[in-house]
């Protein structure tokens, strides 16, 4: 009978909490959005750059792009389409993305008050989030993640404390055959932004509502917690790692932790997690 209770009270509060979420997601987007007329501010980014000159805004204002060049020829295509297109287009890849994600906990996830927030200013955290589910399986995908927000790159570090060396090496080819090609092609556009970018929005971040943890420590806390993580098997560590290294903590840069109910999967177990099921369900009787 005290099960039976416990486990009502569990079940009424997890629901209350679901029900809590998703009525904060719809009052973001029925009420604030029609009144603040905000929705879409990260994405802006994303579309009404210059190709040709990305960098000249300065991080945080409307419209200014801080990724490398490589992801601003990526992302170049998309002025091609008007401006609610692409803002819709956008938030139905990143909802797609978060149905990948959680797949039958998407409601959940949907509850969760950083994706609403990240569904709101349309940022490329849930696609980050995809990137490293996908990274154990494919390593390559973290090219994505170096690409754009570049410090949680600190996952990577998982690969090696398990000595997962191919793994590894394949996110350094095709990351560096990558920024190779796009030298060759943006070498100044590689200049500006490590000058005036990376390097000072590293040191100065944005004068927006985050929260205010220096980058240095988060960075060791967040090596730490992986390296522990890839001794102990404990897979969600590597998004938990990624999300706390971000170079400004946002709220909404949280919806990284949306990785973690689809690590579970065994199609996206990594190599060496695949062999170890195998070598296990050989010598059951």
């Amino acid at each position: 009978m005290t099960v039976g209770v416990h486990g009502g009270w569990r079940r009424a509060i997890r629901d209350g909490a679901l029900l809590a979420g998703l009525l904060f997601t719809a009052y973001l987007f029925v009420v604030v959005a029609p009144g603040a007329k905000t929705f879409g501010f990260d994405a802006m980014s994303y579309w009404g750059y210059d190709p040709g000159n990305p960098y000249r805004l300065t991080h945080g204002s409307l419209g200014s792009f801080v990724y490398s060049p490589v992801i601003a020829r990526a992302f170049a295509p998309f002025a091609w389409l008007s401006w609610i297109d692409f803002l819709w287009l956008w938030t139905a890849l990143l909802i797609g993305s978060l149905v990948w994600l959680g797949w039958r906990r998407f409601l959940y996830l949907l509850a969760f008050p950083p994706v609403a927030l990240e569904l709101y200013h349309g940022n490329v955290h849930i696609l980050i989030a995809v990137a490293i589910a996908l990274g154990f399986r494919y390593p390559a995908a973290w090219a994505f993640v170096l690409l754009t927000k570049v410090t949680p790159g600190v996952g990577l570090i998982w690969f090696a404390v398990r000595r997962e060396w191919r793994q590894l090496a394949i996110v350094g080819v095709v990351t560096g055959l990558l920024i190779a090609a796009s030298v060759a092609v943006d070498g100044r556009l590689w200049m500006d932004w490590l000058q005036s970018e990376l390097l000072v929005s590293l040191r100065n971040p944005p004068n927006q509502p985050q929260i205010d943890l220096p980058l240095i420590p988060r960075l060791i806390a967040a090596a730490v917690l992986v390296t522990w993580g890839a001794r102990t098997n404990r897979r969600w560590t590597v998004p938990a790692a990624a999300a706390l290294a971000l170079p400004v903590l946002w709220i909404a840069g949280l919806s990284i932790l949306t990785a973690i109910p689809s690590l579970s999967r065994p199609e996206l177990a990594g190599p060496s997690t695949a062999s170890r099921t195998s070598r296990n369900s050989q010598s059951a009787p």
